[in-house]
């Protein structure tokens, strides 16, 4: 078992009604089972959950009226501390598109669930680009939450002022069912796509920024072409308040066996200074005005997630597949990503990111709808 830390519904559901299954990441409480956040020496002393973390009620509230059976909480790179999804603990979940390439992290088993059919919707955290990287790793959509919308009280901590829950669907209808499923309400009133976006060229393949220019045109959007300066500072500013902020949240875990990359990338975060932290949120600041400029002025930012293929499982930790989602943590923005065609090379499809303004979830699933309907034709 890797998609699945714990399984609660497994049975065949009546064909004649329209139930939702749903998956819950293991670092969400769900109360009466324990929160192990894919690690073995979380799970060696942790106790059922009281009760369920406030961002269930939606999911709760469905189930009671028979629309919703939660399959299970799903497996994920321990501690929610990395982007390839592979977990030595509980096991590393199988990428249906190509079992030698990672699932991507740290939302893995969510990524998985959905992708192979086995929930219709999962929940994910997404810290430094968790729920978006094993989207575009496994062919599926996933959705960053705005900062605060969705809270997260009840889920295991890694950076707090980084930290989103937020949904993964095999499209964007699927997205839309969950976040009305995590935020009663969302989606009633009718929102206006944004009719262009500014086009970001960040490090990628030549095949994979051919794949988000023809989804782009496809849509027939107006494109306009658009720097972001303070990109590379931006990660670097992310990249101190994440590991700082995960030090500070697990530290008490060193010496528990942890596996090694989260020991080591936990660690690293011990040596950062009072000085430096402040230094990178001030970063934050100046970053978060650059992008909110560029979408107000062109509409939402377009890029891919991953500037690759997946990494194969043996090349992995000599990867950095996190470049292209931390520093929209950072921003706080939300942002999804949607799988496009991409040609040649291994047949995978790539990840589109759109990335847009606080609060723009609506739109932002409006134009990702757009999106994934042009290049479906």
């Amino acid at each position: 078992m890797s998609t699945f830390i714990e399984r609660t519904f497994a049975q065949p559901l009546d064909p004649r009604r329209q139930v939702l299954k749903v998956a819950i990441k293991d670092l969400i409480d769900l109360a009466g089972l324990p929160t192990t956040a894919g690690s073995a020496a979380v799970a060696a002393t942790a106790k059922p959950a009281a009760a369920d973390a406030p961002c269930l009620a939606g999911i709760r509230a469905a189930e009671a009226k028979g629309d919703v059976v939660i399959v299970g909480k799903t497996g994920l790179h321990e501690l929610a501390f990395g982007v390839t999804g592979i977990n030595v603990w509980f096991g590393t979940p199988i990428n249906p598109l190509d079992p030698a390439r990672i699932p991507g992290g740290s939302s893995s088993g969510s990524a998985v669930a959905v992708a192979t059919g086995e929930a219709d919707v999962a929940l994910g955290s997404d810290t430094g680009g968790s729920v978006r990287i094993p989207a575009a790793c496994c062919g599926v959509a996933g959705l960053k939450t705005t900062f605060g919308r969705i809270p997260t009280a009840g889920v295991w901590p890694l950076a707090p002022s980084l930290d989103t829950v937020g949904p993964l669907a095999r499209d964007v209808a699927g997205l839309r069912a969950a976040m009305a499923l995590l935020e009663p309400g969302f989606g009633e009133g009718a929102v206006e796509p944004s009719p262009g976006v500014a086009r970001v060229r960040l490090p990628a393949e030549p095949r994979i920024d051919a794949a988000i220019d023809a989804a782009l045109h496809a849509a027939e959007l107006s494109v306009d072409e658009a720097t972001l300066r303070g990109w590379d500072a931006a990660n670097d500013a992310a990249m101190v308040v994440l590991v700082a902020e995960a030090w500070a949240s697990d530290r008490h875990l060193i010496g528990t066996g942890l596996g090694e990359d989260v020991d080591s990338r936990l660690q690293s975060g011990a040596g950062i200074t009072a000085a430096q932290l402040s230094d990178a949120r001030q970063v934050g600041e100046g970053w978060k005005a650059e992008l909110r400029a560029t979408i107000e002025r062109f509409g939402p930012v377009a890029f891919p997630t991953l500037a690759d293929d997946p990494p194969r499982l043996g090349d992995a930790l000599r990867t950095t597949p996190a470049r292209h989602t931390t520093p929209v943590n950072l921003a706080g923005f939300p942002a999804v990503c949607l799988p496009v065609p991409a040609p040649g090379g291994s047949g995978l499809p790539a990840g589109l990111q759109l990335v847009g303004l606080p609060g723009g979830e609506e739109g932002l699933l409006e134009l990702a709808g757009r999106v994934e309907a042009a290049v479906a034709r």
